[in-house]
């Protein structure tokens, strides 16, 4: 009898062991998945030079690496950034600025070879040439060569202030490949593995469609610079 009741006594103990266990996991996943969708270093990718919106000192930056063969890029670009501009940028609160990503080899690095042309020579085009490529990405079969210079040279031409021979010229001589090999260089030290990859100061997103996450960081980054 008192084996049995010594033997219950044990169960009923190793129970509440495992149940406060198991409390104790639910909580710490719980605050895991509260925090897994982001990750800080404190560093934010350099913007000078780099294609950019917003007030030169608003007081919250949020960068974007991208490639342009990236069809989420493209839908980041046509879902998110758009109320981004309009809830931060355009108030003053944010700036945005671009980083290439060369993930797709030649047809990335063309891209971004134009881009950083159009922004050099014609910096006021930028923006309008920047959706003009991401506009020409197929819906279907991303993988199909569609990047070609003929592609950049009708998208370049629907913009008057573009200089189309000056962008010929740059293909020819390669001019502006340092720049291009800058964003590859921040990309590695930033450790960037998928686009887009968006930073609001130096904290990098999981889930760069998580609008509401974006929301909550610049925020937090805006209160912070008010204290």
């Amino acid at each position: 009898m008192k084996n049995t009741k010594s033997r219950l006594k044990i169960a009923v103990i190793l129970t509440i062991i495992i149940l406060g266990l198991i409390t104790v996991l639910v909580i710490v996943n719980n605050m895991n998945s509260e925090t897994n969708n982001e990750t800080s270093s404190g560093k934010l990718p350099p913007t000078e030079g780099q294609p950019t919106l917003g007030e030169v000192n608003a007081p919250v930056t949020v960068v974007e690496f991208g490639d342009f063969k990236c069809p989420a890029c493209k839908a980041w670009g046509e879902r998110v950034f758009p109320e981004l501009v309009k809830d931060y940028v355009d108030t003053g609160k944010v700036k945005f600025s671009y980083i290439n990503v060369l993930f797709h080899g030649e047809e990335s690095e063309l891209g971004s070879l134009a881009a950083e042309s159009v922004f050099k020579n014609s910096p006021d085009a930028y923006w309008d040439f920047h959706k003009g490529l991401f506009k020409e990405q197929p819906s279907e079969n991303h993988d199909a060569l569609w990047i070609t210079q003929e592609k950049i040279l009708e998208v370049a031409s629907s913009s008057p202030s573009i200089d189309v021979e000056k962008l010929k010229m740059d293909f020819e001589e390669q001019s502006i490949i340092e720049e291009v090999d800058k964003d590859a260089e921040l990309v590695k030290e930033f450790s960037i593995e998928q686009t887009p990859t968006i930073m609001v100061n130096g904290t990098k997103l999981e889930d760069p469609f998580d609008y509401e996450k974006i929301k909550s960081l610049i925020e937090k980054e805006l209160e912070g610079g008010n204290k």
